[in-house]
């Protein structure tokens, strides 16, 4: 299992990360969390750890085998990434623009959030440019 480079910079460990969401390689995208990793849907629900990412990851790859997420851009402020783009799966409620913050600690994913993209979170989260379509 390849790990992260503590020296990688917070972008290129974002990519990395999305990369193996959508090869839906489980020990790559958890090899790339840190131990108290914590993901945000778009509802504000919260799953802490990285054992508990682990599980949740796996079930999520199992019922929706399609899901990707495409990114169309990506900026780095410190430790912080924010990313536009949109996710692609069979489910519509899956499928569509998406806006996504992610904090990088010791090369590493500490905080995974996924946002609607919406004008509010684009002004919150400092993206430019308007709602993807």
């Amino acid at each position: 299992m390849a790990e992260a480079q503590k020296s990688e910079d917070p972008k290129s460990v974002v990519v990395r990360f999305n990369d193996a969401i959508n090869a839906r390689d489980l020990d790559r995208l958890v090899s790339l969390m840190t131990d108290d990793h914590l993901f945000v849907d778009p509802a504000n629900a919260e799953t802490r750890g990285r054992d508990a990412m682990k599980v949740a990851w796996q079930k999520f790859f199992a019922a929706f085998p399609d899901y990707r997420n495409q990114f169309e851009s990506v900026e780095q402020r410190d430790s912080v990434v924010v990313v536009a783009g949109r996710s692609a799966c069979s489910v519509e409620a899956l499928a569509g623009p998406a806006l996504w913050r992610a904090v990088v600690r010791d090369g590493r994913v500490s905080e995974w959030r996924v946002y609607v993209d919406d004008e509010a979170t684009r002004r919150e989260l400092g993206i430019a440019g308007k709602v993807t379509a």
